[in-house]
């Protein structure tokens, strides 16, 4: 049977705010778009890199934090319901002879889009690996850079292993779940008591720890022991040198993460200092159907501002229609005064005075 393939008018490589504005503003033009991002949740180097941290030079809004920006972006957008297929990468891109682009990801989805934006930033923000040879056999099964899903964890010995925001919520997370479903032993794993986490998420966790429910380890994971072809223990080296066996049966790494160009550089497109060259009049690429916006592109005078990656993303939008709808006259409406611009925001029309 052949590969169930995702018919799209358009689709967004990347959930930053640029590839979240690019969406808000084809559904202006009445096109509904895809989104696809590395991470599991919308938000790229906003969230990654300065989630809590003030942004003073979006128009006015005095300031925000990248967190805050996503989420006004978010609340944006929803009325036109975008489908997000996160935690996957783009493997591959293909022009077909019929002028539409082939997209496979990493998760084996295939899609057939009339436009293509690329909205990548400074690249995939993937999780980091263990460093760990031999590790990776385990990934998926027993090995997570996310949080999985919680009932693979009921009745195991979990392991988390971070000092960051993302390891503590998922401690929290973890332990919030319902007792019949909760694990057998959690132990919260780091180099040492001292951690990178909001004050309100090391208080929640210092509680958990005084009353016994989440196990605290400081140290380093040196080794691994299998068993029948599964994972049956961690090597660890304590604060003291000295090596331990810990029984594990989830292991829940969160090392942070870092960007990755991925496989954009082979899709065939123009680049510069791994940047894809582009026009000024509506930021497409050499590749017809293929637009990119944002901190991806490349250009005379670029700024890498997200004020220009949300006026490249206007353009972009528009200069897709002819590919989108090209038997569609697209006229210029204004959200203050136009009807059909308020029905698809889901706003009434002011009355007029």
């Amino acid at each position: 049977m052949a590969a169930h393939v995702i018919e799209a008018d358009a689709v967004v490589i990347g959930a930053g705010p640029v590839g979240l504005f690019q969406v808000f503003q084809l559904g202006l033009l009445e096109v509904q778009a895809h989104v696809i991002d590395a991470l599991p949740y919308a938000g790229g180097q906003c969230v990654e890199l300065y989630a809590d941290k003030p942004i003073y030079d979006i128009p006015a809004v005095p300031v925000t934090t990248g967190s805050g920006l996503i989420e006004s972006l978010l609340k944006q957008i929803a009325p036109f319901g975008p489908q997000m297929h996160l935690s996957q990468q783009v493997a591959s891109v293909q022009r077909q002879d019929d002028g539409s682009i082939h997209l496979l990801t990493t998760k084996g989805q295939q899609f057939r889009t009339k436009a293509l934006f690329v909205a990548a930033g400074v690249g995939a923000f993937v999780p980091r690996g263990l460093p760990l040879k031999g590790i990776a056999a385990f990934e998926q099964t027993q090995l997570h850079y996310h949080t999985p899903d919680l009932h693979a964890l009921a009745k195991r010995h979990v392991v988390i292993y971070g000092g960051g925001d993302a390891a503590l919520e998922c401690a929290l997370e973890v332990l919030a779940h319902e007792n019949t479903h909760r694990p057998a032993s959690v132990t919260l794993m780091h180099r040492r008591d001292v951690f990178t986490a909001s004050s309100d998420t090391q208080a929640r966790v210092q509680a958990l720890r005084a009353n016994g429910a989440l196990r605290f380890a400081a140290a380093q994971i040196a080794g691994f022991e299998a068993r029948d072809g599964r994972l049956a223990a961690l090597n660890v080296l304590d604060s003291e040198g000295q090596s331990h066996a810990l029984p594990t049966d989830q292991l829940l790494v969160f090392l942070g993460t870092s960007p990755k160009m991925g496989p954009i550089a082979d899709w065939g497109l123009a680049m510069e200092r791994k940047q894809v060259e582009v026009n000024t009049e509506n930021f497409a690429t050499n590749v017809q159907g293929i637009f990119a916006v944002g901190d991806i592109n490349n250009y005379p005078g670029k700024k890498k501002l997200i004020l220009c990656g949300f006026h490249e993303a206007t353009l972009a939008a528009y200069g897709a229609m002819p590919l989108i709808f090209p038997e569609k006259k697209v006229m210029l409406q204004y959200t203050t005064t136009s009807p059909r611009l308020h029905a698809l925001l889901g706003v009434q029309t002011p009355e007029k005075k």
